[in-house]
Protein backbone atom coordinates (compact mmCIF):
# COMPACT_ATOMS: atom_id res chain seq x y z
CA UNK A 1 0.00 0.00 0.00
CA UNK A 2 1.54 3.70 -0.86
CA UNK A 3 1.78 5.84 1.80
CA UNK A 4 1.88 9.45 1.70
CA UNK A 5 2.95 12.67 4.08
CA UNK A 6 -0.42 15.00 2.95
CA UNK A 7 1.00 17.46 5.27
CA UNK A 8 -1.53 20.26 4.25
CA UNK A 9 -3.12 21.79 6.83
CA UNK A 10 -1.40 19.76 9.52
CA UNK A 11 1.39 21.36 9.31
CA UNK A 12 1.85 24.34 11.30
CA UNK A 13 1.63 28.11 9.74
CA UNK A 14 4.70 29.13 11.56
CA UNK A 15 6.31 25.53 9.77
CA UNK A 16 4.69 26.27 6.63
CA UNK A 17 6.46 29.56 6.17
CA UNK A 18 9.73 28.54 7.33
CA UNK A 19 9.07 25.85 4.32
CA UNK A 20 8.13 28.49 1.91
CA UNK A 21 11.47 30.02 2.88
CA UNK A 22 13.71 27.02 2.33
CA UNK A 23 11.82 26.51 -1.35
CA UNK A 24 12.13 30.19 -2.27
CA UNK A 25 16.12 30.50 -1.43
CA UNK A 26 16.98 26.79 -3.28
CA UNK A 27 14.75 28.58 -6.83
CA UNK A 28 16.42 31.95 -6.31
CA UNK A 29 19.98 29.89 -6.00
CA UNK A 30 18.77 28.45 -9.39
CA UNK A 31 17.73 31.34 -10.78
CA UNK A 32 20.68 33.43 -10.19
CA UNK A 33 22.96 31.00 -12.00
CA UNK A 34 20.80 32.03 -14.94
CA UNK A 35 21.19 35.26 -14.39
CA UNK A 36 24.91 35.79 -13.58
CA UNK A 37 26.14 33.97 -16.20
CA UNK A 38 25.88 35.98 -19.30
CA UNK A 39 28.02 39.00 -17.72
CA UNK A 40 30.57 36.87 -17.14
CA UNK A 41 31.01 34.98 -20.79
CA UNK A 42 33.83 37.84 -21.72
CA UNK A 43 35.79 36.49 -18.88
CA UNK A 44 35.24 32.92 -19.52
CA UNK A 45 36.00 33.09 -23.19
CA UNK A 46 39.10 34.34 -22.56
CA UNK A 47 40.28 32.02 -20.00
CA UNK A 48 39.37 29.04 -22.10
CA UNK A 49 40.20 30.78 -25.57
CA UNK A 50 37.04 29.04 -26.67
CA UNK A 51 35.02 30.73 -30.29
CA UNK A 52 31.67 31.85 -30.21
CA UNK A 53 29.79 28.72 -31.12
CA UNK A 54 31.77 27.44 -28.18
CA UNK A 55 30.61 29.95 -25.86
CA UNK A 56 27.03 29.40 -27.36
CA UNK A 57 26.91 25.52 -25.11
CA UNK A 58 27.49 27.26 -21.97
CA UNK A 59 23.66 28.29 -22.33
CA UNK A 60 22.61 25.16 -24.98
CA UNK A 61 24.19 22.25 -22.52
CA UNK A 62 22.14 23.83 -19.79
CA UNK A 63 19.11 23.74 -21.56
CA UNK A 64 19.60 20.25 -22.95
CA UNK A 65 20.56 18.67 -19.39
CA UNK A 66 17.50 20.40 -17.71
CA UNK A 67 14.96 19.25 -20.42
CA UNK A 68 16.52 15.80 -19.59
CA UNK A 69 16.97 15.92 -15.61
CA UNK A 70 13.21 17.44 -14.55
CA UNK A 71 11.20 14.51 -15.23
CA UNK A 72 13.86 12.18 -14.14
CA UNK A 73 14.19 13.93 -10.92
CA UNK A 74 10.26 14.78 -10.61
CA UNK A 75 9.86 11.22 -11.14
CA UNK A 76 12.06 10.21 -8.42
CA UNK A 77 10.74 12.84 -5.90
CA UNK A 78 7.06 11.02 -6.41
CA UNK A 79 8.93 7.33 -6.17
CA UNK A 80 11.32 8.37 -2.64
CA UNK A 81 9.98 11.69 -0.99
CA UNK A 82 10.06 15.03 -1.46
CA UNK A 83 12.94 15.77 0.66
CA UNK A 84 15.49 12.89 -0.24
CA UNK A 85 15.30 14.15 -3.95
CA UNK A 86 15.42 17.83 -3.14
CA UNK A 87 18.26 17.35 -0.86
CA UNK A 88 19.74 15.60 -3.82
CA UNK A 89 18.96 17.93 -6.40
CA UNK A 90 20.90 20.30 -4.02
CA UNK A 91 23.80 18.60 -3.87
CA UNK A 92 23.94 17.90 -7.33
CA UNK A 93 23.56 21.19 -8.57
CA UNK A 94 26.14 22.60 -5.76
CA UNK A 95 28.46 19.49 -7.45
CA UNK A 96 28.51 21.11 -11.07
CA UNK A 97 29.25 24.53 -9.60
CA UNK A 98 32.08 23.43 -8.16
CA UNK A 99 33.08 21.75 -11.66
CA UNK A 100 32.61 24.58 -12.96
CA UNK A 101 34.35 26.80 -11.04
CA UNK A 102 37.50 24.94 -10.97
CA UNK A 103 37.67 23.40 -14.31
CA UNK A 104 41.05 23.37 -16.29
CA UNK A 105 39.57 23.00 -19.58
CA UNK A 106 36.58 23.84 -21.36
CA UNK A 107 35.33 20.48 -21.69
CA UNK A 108 34.82 19.95 -17.97
CA UNK A 109 33.41 22.79 -17.57
CA UNK A 110 30.42 22.19 -20.15
CA UNK A 111 30.05 18.75 -18.09
CA UNK A 112 29.57 21.15 -15.18
CA UNK A 113 27.00 22.96 -16.41
CA UNK A 114 25.53 20.05 -17.54
CA UNK A 115 25.45 18.09 -14.18
CA UNK A 116 24.36 21.91 -12.71
CA UNK A 117 20.87 21.53 -15.04
CA UNK A 118 20.25 18.31 -13.60
CA UNK A 119 20.25 19.40 -10.17
CA UNK A 120 18.21 22.47 -11.37
CA UNK A 121 15.76 20.32 -13.33
CA UNK A 122 14.49 18.85 -9.72
CA UNK A 123 14.47 21.81 -7.49
CA UNK A 124 11.56 23.77 -9.36
CA UNK A 125 9.14 21.05 -9.56
CA UNK A 126 9.72 19.94 -6.50
CA UNK A 127 9.33 22.78 -4.23
CA UNK A 128 5.91 23.10 -6.37
CA UNK A 129 5.18 19.65 -5.19
CA UNK A 130 6.03 20.34 -1.62
CA UNK A 131 3.90 23.53 -1.68
CA UNK A 132 1.10 21.01 -2.66
CA UNK A 133 1.89 18.89 0.15
CA UNK A 134 2.21 21.06 2.78
CA UNK A 135 -0.48 23.93 2.19
CA UNK A 136 -3.94 23.84 1.97
CA UNK A 137 -5.68 24.25 -0.81
CA UNK A 138 -6.83 27.93 -0.05
CA UNK A 139 -3.30 29.06 0.50
CA UNK A 140 -1.14 27.37 -2.15
CA UNK A 141 -1.28 30.41 -4.98
CA UNK A 142 0.04 33.31 -2.54
CA UNK A 143 3.31 30.50 -1.63
CA UNK A 144 3.33 29.61 -5.56
CA UNK A 145 3.52 32.99 -6.28
CA UNK A 146 6.02 34.07 -3.69
CA UNK A 147 8.32 31.36 -5.45
CA UNK A 148 7.14 32.65 -8.87
CA UNK A 149 8.82 36.61 -7.96
CA UNK A 150 12.09 34.68 -7.48
CA UNK A 151 12.69 34.92 -11.42
CA UNK A 152 11.77 38.61 -11.53
CA UNK A 153 14.13 38.95 -8.32
CA UNK A 154 17.26 37.30 -10.10
CA UNK A 155 17.21 39.21 -12.67
CA UNK A 156 16.97 42.30 -10.91
CA UNK A 157 19.67 41.42 -8.65
CA UNK A 158 21.87 38.85 -10.93
CA UNK A 159 23.71 41.37 -13.13
CA UNK A 160 24.52 43.92 -9.87
CA UNK A 161 25.94 40.48 -7.67
CA UNK A 162 28.14 39.87 -10.46
CA UNK A 163 29.32 43.07 -11.43
CA UNK A 164 30.35 43.09 -8.00
CA UNK A 165 31.95 39.65 -8.05
CA UNK A 166 33.92 40.16 -11.33
CA UNK A 167 35.12 43.32 -10.26
CA UNK A 168 36.98 42.44 -7.08
CA UNK A 169 37.34 38.49 -7.57
CA UNK A 170 36.79 36.20 -10.66
CA UNK A 171 34.31 34.97 -12.41
CA UNK A 172 34.70 31.08 -10.88
CA UNK A 173 33.06 32.81 -7.54
CA UNK A 174 30.13 33.63 -9.46
CA UNK A 175 29.73 29.68 -8.91
CA UNK A 176 31.48 29.35 -6.18
CA UNK A 177 29.12 31.31 -4.15
CA UNK A 178 26.82 28.26 -4.75
CA UNK A 179 28.41 25.92 -2.67
CA UNK A 180 28.03 27.64 0.78
CA UNK A 181 23.98 28.18 0.07
CA UNK A 182 23.69 24.70 -0.90
CA UNK A 183 24.87 22.94 2.23
CA UNK A 184 22.79 25.33 4.37
CA UNK A 185 19.71 24.22 1.68
CA UNK A 186 20.94 20.79 2.74
CA UNK A 187 20.91 21.29 6.14
CA UNK A 188 17.55 22.88 6.48
CA UNK A 189 16.19 20.47 4.30
CA UNK A 190 17.41 16.97 6.40
CA UNK A 191 15.17 19.96 9.17
CA UNK A 192 12.23 21.01 7.76
CA UNK A 193 10.67 19.36 5.04
CA UNK A 194 8.28 16.92 6.16
CA UNK A 195 9.13 12.85 5.75
CA UNK A 196 6.63 10.63 3.05
CA UNK A 197 7.63 7.29 3.57
CA UNK A 198 8.34 5.65 -0.26
CA UNK A 199 5.76 3.52 -1.86
CA UNK A 200 5.64 -0.07 -2.23
CA UNK A 201 8.31 -0.73 -4.74
CA UNK A 202 8.16 -1.51 -8.81
CA UNK A 203 10.40 -1.85 -11.50
CA UNK A 204 12.04 1.29 -11.83
CA UNK A 205 10.96 2.90 -15.68
CA UNK A 206 14.74 2.78 -16.96
CA UNK A 207 13.18 1.91 -20.96
CA UNK A 208 11.11 5.39 -20.57
CA UNK A 209 13.82 7.60 -19.03
CA UNK A 210 15.89 6.58 -21.87
CA UNK A 211 13.36 7.18 -24.49
CA UNK A 212 11.93 10.41 -23.02
CA UNK A 213 15.65 11.60 -22.48
CA UNK A 214 16.74 10.54 -25.76
CA UNK A 215 13.70 12.28 -27.69
CA UNK A 216 14.19 15.72 -25.28
CA UNK A 217 17.75 15.59 -26.49
CA UNK A 218 16.93 15.61 -30.14
CA UNK A 219 14.03 17.91 -30.20
CA UNK A 220 16.64 20.34 -27.84
CA UNK A 221 19.80 19.51 -30.50
CA UNK A 222 17.40 20.68 -33.60
CA UNK A 223 15.45 23.26 -32.38
CA UNK A 224 18.98 24.73 -30.96
CA UNK A 225 20.38 24.09 -34.71
CA UNK A 226 17.95 25.84 -36.52
CA UNK A 227 17.65 28.54 -33.82
CA UNK A 228 21.69 29.28 -34.73
CA UNK A 229 21.32 28.43 -38.17
CA UNK A 230 18.86 30.65 -39.62
CA UNK A 231 16.47 31.09 -41.67
CA UNK A 232 14.45 28.69 -41.65
CA UNK A 233 16.04 26.68 -44.80
CA UNK A 234 18.47 24.94 -41.73
CA UNK A 235 15.37 22.50 -41.98
CA UNK A 236 17.32 20.88 -44.89
CA UNK A 237 20.49 20.32 -43.04
CA UNK A 238 20.65 16.71 -41.63
CA UNK A 239 21.86 17.94 -38.47
CA UNK A 240 19.14 20.36 -37.47
CA UNK A 241 16.32 18.27 -39.43
CA UNK A 242 17.49 15.33 -38.43
CA UNK A 243 17.29 15.26 -34.84
CA UNK A 244 13.87 16.81 -35.31
CA UNK A 245 12.90 13.61 -37.04
CA UNK A 246 13.76 11.30 -34.77
CA UNK A 247 12.09 13.25 -32.23
CA UNK A 248 8.85 12.98 -33.76
CA UNK A 249 9.71 8.91 -34.18
CA UNK A 250 10.39 8.18 -30.82
CA UNK A 251 7.03 9.60 -29.71
CA UNK A 252 4.73 6.72 -30.47
CA UNK A 253 7.61 4.74 -28.93
CA UNK A 254 8.02 6.42 -25.78
CA UNK A 255 3.73 6.32 -25.28
CA UNK A 256 3.67 2.89 -25.84
CA UNK A 257 6.72 2.02 -23.31
CA UNK A 258 4.84 4.36 -20.99
CA UNK A 259 1.62 2.47 -21.26
CA UNK A 260 3.07 -0.68 -20.31
CA UNK A 261 5.53 0.37 -17.90
CA UNK A 262 4.79 -0.77 -14.11
CA UNK A 263 5.74 3.13 -12.38
CA UNK A 264 5.92 4.99 -15.58
CA UNK A 265 8.01 7.88 -15.43
CA UNK A 266 5.40 10.10 -17.34
CA UNK A 267 2.12 8.60 -16.07
CA UNK A 268 -0.49 8.73 -19.52
CA UNK A 269 -2.93 9.05 -17.15
CA UNK A 270 -2.32 12.80 -16.73
CA UNK A 271 -2.89 13.46 -20.56
CA UNK A 272 -6.41 12.71 -19.75
CA UNK A 273 -6.73 15.40 -17.42
CA UNK A 274 -8.58 18.45 -19.49
CA UNK A 275 -6.67 21.08 -16.95
CA UNK A 276 -3.12 19.13 -17.98
CA UNK A 277 -3.94 19.27 -21.28
CA UNK A 278 -4.53 22.71 -21.80
CA UNK A 279 -2.33 24.34 -19.42
CA UNK A 280 0.23 22.26 -21.54
CA UNK A 281 -0.51 24.30 -24.58
CA UNK A 282 -0.97 27.61 -22.30
CA UNK A 283 3.03 26.52 -21.28
CA UNK A 284 3.87 26.42 -25.02
CA UNK A 285 2.78 29.96 -25.59
CA UNK A 286 4.11 31.13 -22.20
CA UNK A 287 7.78 29.68 -22.93
CA UNK A 288 7.76 31.15 -26.49
CA UNK A 289 6.59 34.65 -24.95
CA UNK A 290 9.28 34.39 -22.38
CA UNK A 291 12.12 33.86 -24.65
CA UNK A 292 11.28 36.16 -27.67
CA UNK A 293 11.45 38.90 -25.02
CA UNK A 294 15.84 38.26 -24.77
CA UNK A 295 15.78 40.00 -28.62
CA UNK A 296 14.14 43.43 -26.54
CA UNK A 297 17.94 44.54 -26.56
CA UNK A 298 18.59 43.92 -29.90
CA UNK A 299 14.87 45.83 -30.80
CA UNK A 300 16.42 48.65 -28.66
CA UNK A 301 19.52 48.56 -30.37
CA UNK A 302 18.45 48.35 -34.23
CA UNK A 303 15.21 50.14 -34.34
CA UNK A 304 15.61 53.28 -31.26
CA UNK A 305 19.56 53.15 -31.96
CA UNK A 306 20.98 52.68 -28.32
CA UNK A 307 23.94 51.01 -27.48
CA UNK A 308 24.13 47.58 -25.77
CA UNK A 309 24.92 48.95 -22.66
CA UNK A 310 21.79 51.43 -22.68
CA UNK A 311 19.53 48.27 -24.08
CA UNK A 312 20.19 46.37 -21.30
CA UNK A 313 19.54 49.34 -19.19
CA UNK A 314 15.94 49.78 -20.75
CA UNK A 315 15.10 46.32 -19.48
CA UNK A 316 14.06 47.44 -16.34
CA UNK A 317 10.58 48.06 -16.24
CA UNK A 318 10.15 44.25 -17.55
CA UNK A 319 12.22 43.00 -14.15
CA UNK A 320 9.79 45.38 -12.10
CA UNK A 321 6.82 44.56 -13.66
CA UNK A 322 7.77 40.95 -12.97
CA UNK A 323 8.50 41.53 -9.14
CA UNK A 324 5.20 42.92 -8.70
CA UNK A 325 3.21 41.11 -10.83
CA UNK A 326 4.13 37.59 -9.54
CA UNK A 327 2.84 37.69 -5.42
CA UNK A 328 -0.31 39.58 -6.73
CA UNK A 329 -1.02 37.06 -9.03
CA UNK A 330 -0.26 34.53 -6.70
CA UNK A 331 -3.07 36.44 -4.41
CA UNK A 332 -5.82 37.26 -6.69
CA UNK A 333 -5.50 32.95 -7.21
CA UNK A 334 -7.19 32.50 -3.76
CA UNK A 335 -9.60 35.01 -4.30
CA UNK A 336 -10.48 34.13 -7.82
CA UNK A 337 -9.05 31.41 -9.19
CA UNK A 338 -6.49 30.01 -11.64
CA UNK A 339 -9.10 31.02 -14.80
CA UNK A 340 -9.40 34.93 -14.90
CA UNK A 341 -5.86 35.18 -13.22
CA UNK A 342 -4.40 32.98 -16.32
CA UNK A 343 -6.61 34.80 -18.99
CA UNK A 344 -5.76 38.27 -17.75
CA UNK A 345 -2.32 37.43 -17.94
CA UNK A 346 -2.36 35.70 -21.33
CA UNK A 347 -4.50 38.56 -22.69
CA UNK A 348 -1.53 41.26 -21.14
CA UNK A 349 0.75 38.93 -22.54
CA UNK A 350 -0.27 38.97 -26.46
CA UNK A 351 -1.30 43.33 -25.88
CA UNK A 352 2.49 44.20 -25.09
CA UNK A 353 3.84 42.29 -27.60
CA UNK A 354 1.32 43.78 -30.25
CA UNK A 355 2.77 47.16 -28.92
CA UNK A 356 6.36 45.74 -29.93
CA UNK A 357 5.14 44.61 -33.37
CA UNK A 358 3.48 47.74 -34.49
CA UNK A 359 4.78 50.57 -32.87
CA UNK A 360 8.28 49.30 -30.91
CA UNK A 361 10.83 51.66 -32.54
CA UNK A 362 8.80 54.41 -30.21
CA UNK A 363 10.07 54.27 -27.23
CA UNK A 364 7.00 55.48 -25.25
CA UNK A 365 5.63 51.75 -26.90
CA UNK A 366 8.71 50.30 -26.32
CA UNK A 367 8.52 50.81 -22.42
CA UNK A 368 4.76 50.25 -22.16
CA UNK A 369 5.10 47.10 -24.01
CA UNK A 370 7.53 46.00 -21.13
CA UNK A 371 5.62 47.07 -18.96
CA UNK A 372 2.25 45.51 -20.22
CA UNK A 373 4.06 42.00 -21.34
CA UNK A 374 6.00 41.57 -17.78
CA UNK A 375 2.56 41.82 -15.63
CA UNK A 376 1.12 39.12 -18.28
CA UNK A 377 4.55 37.16 -18.18
CA UNK A 378 4.41 37.61 -14.26
CA UNK A 379 0.68 35.89 -14.00
CA UNK A 380 1.58 32.98 -15.99
CA UNK A 381 5.42 32.12 -15.37
CA UNK A 382 5.15 31.92 -11.25
CA UNK A 383 2.17 31.12 -9.18
CA UNK A 384 -1.11 30.08 -11.79
CA UNK A 385 -0.08 27.15 -14.00
CA UNK A 386 1.57 25.74 -11.40
CA UNK A 387 -1.48 25.84 -9.51
CA UNK A 388 -3.66 24.50 -11.93
CA UNK A 389 -1.52 21.32 -12.45
CA UNK A 390 -1.31 21.08 -8.66
CA UNK A 391 -4.82 21.48 -7.86
CA UNK A 392 -4.97 18.49 -11.41
CA UNK A 393 -2.51 16.05 -10.08
CA UNK A 394 -3.34 13.08 -6.98
CA UNK A 395 -0.41 13.12 -3.99
CA UNK A 396 1.63 10.36 -6.01
CA UNK A 397 1.81 12.86 -9.07
CA UNK A 398 2.68 16.24 -8.18
CA UNK A 399 6.39 16.19 -8.47
CA UNK A 400 5.83 14.45 -12.29
CA UNK A 401 3.01 16.80 -13.06
CA UNK A 402 5.13 19.97 -11.96
CA UNK A 403 8.18 18.31 -13.82
CA UNK A 404 5.88 17.68 -17.10
CA UNK A 405 4.85 21.72 -17.31
CA UNK A 406 8.85 22.84 -16.88
CA UNK A 407 9.44 20.18 -19.61
CA UNK A 408 6.63 21.49 -21.99
CA UNK A 409 7.60 25.10 -21.15
CA UNK A 410 11.31 24.62 -21.90
CA UNK A 411 9.95 23.18 -25.66
CA UNK A 412 8.27 26.47 -25.80
CA UNK A 413 10.85 28.47 -24.70
CA UNK A 414 13.53 26.60 -27.68
CA UNK A 415 10.72 27.40 -30.25
CA UNK A 416 10.24 30.74 -29.17
CA UNK A 417 13.90 31.65 -29.54
CA UNK A 418 13.88 29.92 -33.20
CA UNK A 419 10.48 31.40 -34.55
CA UNK A 420 11.52 34.73 -33.40
CA UNK A 421 15.03 34.53 -34.62
CA UNK A 422 14.21 32.91 -38.32
CA UNK A 423 11.00 35.78 -39.01
CA UNK A 424 13.60 38.61 -38.10
CA UNK A 425 16.40 36.93 -40.28
CA UNK A 426 14.18 36.29 -43.34
CA UNK A 427 13.67 40.06 -43.03
CA UNK A 428 16.95 41.08 -42.88
CA UNK A 429 17.72 41.11 -39.18
CA UNK A 430 16.40 45.32 -39.44
CA UNK A 431 13.64 46.55 -36.87
CA UNK A 432 10.75 45.64 -38.94
CA UNK A 433 11.86 42.13 -38.83
CA UNK A 434 11.82 41.74 -35.38
CA UNK A 435 8.93 43.80 -35.00
CA UNK A 436 7.19 41.71 -37.09
CA UNK A 437 8.49 38.50 -35.18
CA UNK A 438 6.79 39.86 -31.96
CA UNK A 439 3.37 40.36 -33.80
CA UNK A 440 3.70 36.72 -34.63
CA UNK A 441 4.12 36.04 -30.60
CA UNK A 442 1.39 38.41 -30.25
CA UNK A 443 -0.69 36.36 -32.55
CA UNK A 444 0.39 33.12 -30.71
CA UNK A 445 -0.55 34.29 -27.27
CA UNK A 446 -3.96 35.82 -28.52
CA UNK A 447 -4.82 32.02 -29.47
CA UNK A 448 -4.06 30.70 -25.82
CA UNK A 449 -6.62 33.22 -24.80
CA UNK A 450 -8.94 31.24 -25.91
CA UNK A 451 -7.79 28.18 -25.48
CA UNK A 452 -7.74 28.76 -21.65
CA UNK A 453 -11.66 29.32 -21.84
CA UNK A 454 -10.84 25.11 -21.29
CA UNK A 455 -9.78 25.47 -17.64
CA UNK A 456 -12.13 25.08 -14.96
CA UNK A 457 -13.67 27.48 -13.29
CA UNK A 458 -12.53 27.96 -9.52
CA UNK A 459 -15.79 26.16 -7.91
CA UNK A 460 -14.68 23.46 -9.88
CA UNK A 461 -10.94 23.53 -9.56
CA UNK A 462 -10.98 23.53 -5.39
CA UNK A 463 -14.01 20.73 -5.40
CA UNK A 464 -11.17 18.57 -7.74
CA UNK A 465 -8.43 19.57 -5.46
CA UNK A 466 -10.69 18.34 -2.61
CA UNK A 467 -11.44 15.00 -4.11
CA UNK A 468 -7.78 14.24 -5.05
CA UNK A 469 -6.67 14.82 -1.60
CA UNK A 470 -9.27 13.45 0.04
Amino acid sequence: MQRHCRAGPAVEEKQRNRILLLLFVGVLMGALDIAIVGPALPAIQAEFVADSRGMAWVFNIYVLFGLIGTPFMAKLSDRYGRRGIYILAVAIFGAGSLIVAIAQAFPLMLAGRAIQAIGAGGILPVAAAVIGDTFPVEKRGSALGLIGAVFGIAFLIGPILAGFLLKYLSWHWLFLINLPIAVLLILAAARLLPVALPPATKPFDLAGVAALSLMLAALSLGITGLATNLPLLGLGDIAIGGPLVLAVALVPLFWRIEQRAADPVLQPRLFRSRQMNVAGFLSIGTGMAETSGVFLPTLAVTGLGMTAHQASFWMIPTVIALVIGSPLAGKLLDSVGSKLVIQGGLALTAAGFFMFGFAGDDLVWFVAGQVVSGFGLSALLGAPLRYVVLNAAGPDERTAAQGLLSTVLAVGQLSGAALVGAIAASHGGGPGGWMQGFNVIGVVMAATVIAAFGLKSQAEERASAGAKAA
